[in-house]
């Protein structure tokens, strides 16, 4: 699956879950926070198309939400895996 595919799934994916996806400029990479009473997941708009699918693959693997479609299963568990940052690896 090409890269923007993929992107544009995890985005589909983080609203179908009741989050509102913002892309804003900073000195972060991004994530989920609660602003008021919405959920929200940021991120950093400067960021190459690598490091926003793997931002919001981590956000989706951290609210780990059931019934998640069997592509998003393998890109979220691909790219966590795979992590350089990864607890599994040693």
């Amino acid at each position: 699956m090409k890269k923007t595919a993929q992107l544009t799934l995890l985005e589909a994916t983080i609203k179908e879950l009741g989050y509102t996806l913002r892309y804003e400029k900073g000195n972060f990479l991004g994530g989920e926070c609660r602003l008021k009473d919405d959920n929200v997941v940021v991120v950093n708009k400067f960021l190459p198309l690598e490091g926003k699918i793997y931002t919001l693959a981590l956000v989706i693997s951290k609210i780990n939400p059931p019934g998640l479609s069997h592509d998003i299963q393998n890109i979220v568990t691909s790219l966590i895996k795979n992590s350089l940052f990864s607890k599994n690896q040693q």
